[in-house]
């Protein structure tokens, strides 16, 4: 829905709550999509919400609840019955069923697994026994399997009669007697041959699949590198035991780029939203990395206290130390940033470190020098008759710009060659690294051009 419509709708349901007119209520809930029921139910406080969901139709209460946030689905199961709570579970995805529980107290998974068929049971132990952020960590197990001397006939009959509890039916996948991978088929394949014709003569071998302990990271790439829909995942013996479907990976989209934008923030990552972190989770986590970079600008400071002498004479050569560090410092956050999204979408590898710096410094020498030819009109005309501090200030933002392009460039592709995550040394140790340089390259112009002592 529309976010004014949606607003709108959530009201008048709001309404129907207050004046407690249910059965209104559950006509409409029944017509609307699982997802906009689940944000209606989070509005709610928690003992209306437990009431409206237990209105839900059963088919469609497990979809709703697959839907809600941890905190909102351990409410309600600490609020049903096991009976209930055996409908919601024996109903969801395994996938869901799965994510759902890592985040759950022991206690509540336990009642959980207790309340689940054996099938289910055994399935979801077996998924949590993959490792995290592991593509068999967010595979499912409901997928058809198709055997390769099926009629077109027969494959269609047996979608019909297995495929209404299955996450995807549009692609099947063929596997023989022992549930090795053989070949993949979609639904578009089958309704454009002949009935007769084998869906082994009609399936394509040329199978893009990964494995249990494949990262999920990559499987993300791959499915944006392949324009997939659904990814099949085998074990060590390429038999088939689960599939990956397009939403997962959108999660796991966001979840890579979430982790990603808080790293390079100078924060550990948290698995929780915003709003549901405590003020003291928030500072947990944010302090690690504070601490390290106070204390990194000391060496920031060593630079500034051992040209103590060439502030005395020309005082006005501190004016410009934060106009430095500040363009250094952006100059190489902008490469990093480009270079630490070209790994992540599989464009730059290790490999290319030196067509990598080739380019940035190319592009430092044009970004500085119009920079430096920026700067030095605005220096003369503000300080007219200092010519040789003007001189100074743009050849350090000249060089300053190349060498911070080029530390920006190179730090995510180290940190990566050595199995470090880029992200982490986008913003808090590049700034750092280059706000040294930066002081460095100053007062070495200032000590040769203004003949000054350090």
């Amino acid at each position: 829905m529309e976010n004014e419509e949606m607003e709108k709708k959530t009201e008048h349901l709001m309404q129907l709550v207050r004046d407690r007119q249910y059965r209104q209520l559950k006509k409409e809930l029944a017509e609307m999509n699982e997802v906009d029921i689940a944000s209606f139910l989070e509005e709610l406080e928690p003992e209306k919400m437990v009431v409206v969901f237990r209105m839900l139709p059963k088919e469609l209460a497990s979809d709703v609840f697959a839907q809600l946030e941890i905190d909102k689905q351990q409410q309600i199961i600490t609020s049903i019955t096991d009976n209930e709570l055996a409908d919601i579970v024996n109903d969801l995805f395994v996938d869901d069923a799965v994510d759902m529980l890592e985040e759950l107290p022991a206690t509540i998974v336990k009642r959980v697994l207790r309340n689940s068929d054996p099938d289910q049971r055994k399935l979801i132990n077996q998924f949590l026994n993959y490792p995290e952020d592991s593509a068999g960590s967010v595979m499912t197990a409901e997928y058809v399997a198709l055997k390769k001397d099926m009629t077109v006939r027969e494959a269609f009959e047996y979608i019909r009669k297995n495929g209404f509890d299955k996450e995807t039916i549009y692609t099947c996948y063929v596997t023989d007697a022992t549930r090795k991978l053989e070949g993949v088929v979609t639904v578009k394949d089958l309704l454009m041959a002949p009935y007769s014709q084998k869906v082994g003569e009609i399936m394509d071998t040329n199978v893009i699949k990964a494995a249990t302990t494949e990262d999920q990271e990559n499987v993300a790439l791959m499915f944006s590198d392949y324009n997939l829909l659904s990814m099949p995942v085998v074990d060590t013996e390429d038999r088939l035991v689960g599939i990956i479907t397009v939403d997962d990976v959108m999660d796991v989209m966001e979840e890579e780029v979430t982790e990603d934008i808080e790293k390079m923030a100078a924060i550990l990552p948290s698995e929780k939203p915003y709003l549901k972190t405590s003020v003291f989770v928030l500072a947990r986590n944010r302090i690690p990395w504070l601490l390290i970079l106070m204390f990194s600008s000391i060496v920031t400071g060593n630079i500034l206290a051992s040209y103590e002498s060439a502030f005395q004479a020309i005082p006005l050569l501190v004016t410009f130390v934060p106009m430095l560090m500040d363009t250094g410092g952006n100059s190489g956050s902008q490469a990093s940033t480009m270079i630490i999204r070209g790994m992540a979408i599989g464009e730059i590898e290790v490999s290319d470190i030196l067509k990598v710096i080739w380019k940035e410094v190319r592009v430092g020498i044009l970004c500085g020098a119009t920079l430096a030819a920026a700067n030095f009109v605005r220096l003369m005309v503000q300080y007219p008759g200092h010519t040789m501090i003007c001189l100074t200030v743009v050849l350090s933002v000249f060089f300053t710009v190349i060498i911070a392009k080029s530390i920006g460039c190179t730090l995510p592709i180290l940190a990566k060659a050595i199995h470090l995550d880029p992200a982490l040394i986008a913003s808090p140790m590049l700034t750092t690294v280059v706000d040294a340089t930066s002081l460095t390259i100053y007062f070495a112009f200032a000590s040769h051009i203004l003949s000054l002592a350090a």
